[in-house]
């Protein structure tokens, strides 16, 4: 067995300190699937005594120290964030040191960056745990499937928005009623923002979509919509048509009619039949399907988020890197040869559900028609529900580009027959017949 590999921890929360006890719990096994021991050898953290379960001996408010030691190999992330962390791991990446990071944010935004400098120095740079917590995906991305052309990558990928919808859902609460649940409960933040607003389920379909696509995918090309607007209407409209609502991140390879290619990204809420299989994952589950010509449709599903859940994805990613530093060898790395671009959501092609209470008059139909019309945007079904003050219009259109879709609305918000627009929604994974 080869001498042991020296580790850096930088970050000891709730994922960190599950980090220490399996590189505690499973030395022996570790080594053997490594070829040799993984030492524990520094913890980075902002408050040293503030984390009584760990070696003090270990502990150190200086990150940037510990990751320009000589004696370290290996620097596992786990803290969150744009800066310093960014700047610690160029510092371990240009020192020859291969890192294992959870940071969704960084990548998204600067993984390219990141990248380059791995594959500079001839590194490693693993980040399993930056999407989905425990659940095995990005390795199948970049590695089973890099022989299959990925067609389309579609998942619930933040498990707080998912709880919160499969509340709503289930007991017809609002969206503050169900938040608050999921606070007392532990599975949201005190500001709970980067779930609801979507912002994390963003970077990770960022992520998705630069594996899938051999493309580069920042955050800033991701469409987002959070779920704060969904209400308990929203849910009673879907369970009407048989469906729920779901927080979907959707990546999708866009071919044109003259065979040009590019990649569509969005992040948003949207009703799905319950018939999907994507309807019946609940509570704080991840699941995510891709879409490949040879493969078919892959289903991966498990608890996407946790401290013990995501630092199993972390040794996992730490076993692969100390391993192919004891072979003297390197992972696969970056793969975006393909530099497609990516289109805006106003170019994307898609669904709408629609509610809208109009004046129950002659005419009113005809003339909500002729507005989908001029816009080029066909109405799949409609129907009416109640009569006079109460009259509500329910359409579902065919896929048309969002832009379409959305002029549609506005012009209909702007008509005199509409008292208001009560439910606009996306729809997937309907049949358009």
């Amino acid at each position: 067995m080869s001498d042991a590999l020296r580790v850096a921890l930088l970050g000891c929360g709730v994922v960190g300190t599950q980090v220490v006890r399996l590189l505690d719990e499973q030395a022996d096994d570790l080594a053997a699937r490594v070829g040799a021991p993984l030492e524990l050898a520094g913890i980075a953290v902002r408050r040293p005594g503030k984390h009584p379960d760990v070696p003090a001996e270990l502990v150190t408010d200086d990150a940037a120290a510990l990751v320009a030691r000589d004696d370290i190999d290996l620097v596992v992330e786990v803290i969150g964030g744009i800066e310093p962390v960014r700047t610690l791991l160029l510092t371990a990446l240009s020192s020859g040191k291969s890192v294992v990071s959870a940071n969704k944010a960084l990548l998204a935004e600067d993984g390219a960056t990141l990248h380059d400098a791995a594959s500079k120095a001839g590194v490693d740079l693993y980040y399993e745990a930056a999407v989905a917590g425990a659940i095995p995906l990005l390795r199948p991305l970049r590695e089973s499937l890099a022989g299959d052309r990925i067609t389309r990558v579609i998942g619930i990928v933040n498990g707080t928005t998912n709880f919160i919808l499969s509340r709503m859902d289930a007991t017809g609460a609002g969206f503050d009623e169900a938040l608050a649940e999921a606070t007392a409960l532990g599975y949201a933040e005190a500001d709970p923002t980067a779930d609801v607003d979507a912002f994390d389920a963003a970077a990770k379909a960022a992520i998705l979509a630069g594996l899938a696509f051999h493309t580069r995918v920042t955050l800033g090309d991701v469409y987002r919509e959070g779920i704060g607007e969904v209400t308990a209407a929203d849910m009673a409209s879907a369970r009407a048509m048989n469906c729920t609502i779901k927080l979907l991140a959707i990546a999708e390879r866009v071919v044109a009619s003259d065979g040009t290619e590019s990649v569509a990204v969005r992040v948003h809420p949207a009703m799905i039949p319950r018939t999907h299989p994507l309807a019946s994952v609940g509570d704080a589950f991840n699941a995510v399907f891709v879409e490949a010509e040879a493969a078919g449709s892959l289903m991966f599903y498990g608890r996407g988020a946790g401290g013990a859940p995501t630092a199993s994805a972390v040794l996992g990613d730490l076993v692969a890197v100390a391993r192919n530093r004891v072979n003297g060898s390197r992972g696969a790395g970056e793969s975006a040869y393909a530099e497609l671009p990516v289109q805006q959501i106003g170019e994307v092609s898609t669904r709408y559900h629609l509610a809208l209470d109009v004046a129950d008059q002659p005419g009113v139909l005809a003339a909500v028609a002729g507005i989908f019309a001029e816009h080029g945007v066909s109405i799949q079904t409609v129907r009416q529900e109640g009569r006079g003050d109460a009259a509500t219009l329910v359409l579902v259109t065919h896929s048309a580009p969002d832009a379409a879709l959305a002029a549609t609305v506005q012009e209909l918000s702007d008509s005199s027959f509409l008292r208001r627009a009560a439910s606009v929604m996306r729809v997937e994974g309907m049949s358009a017949d």
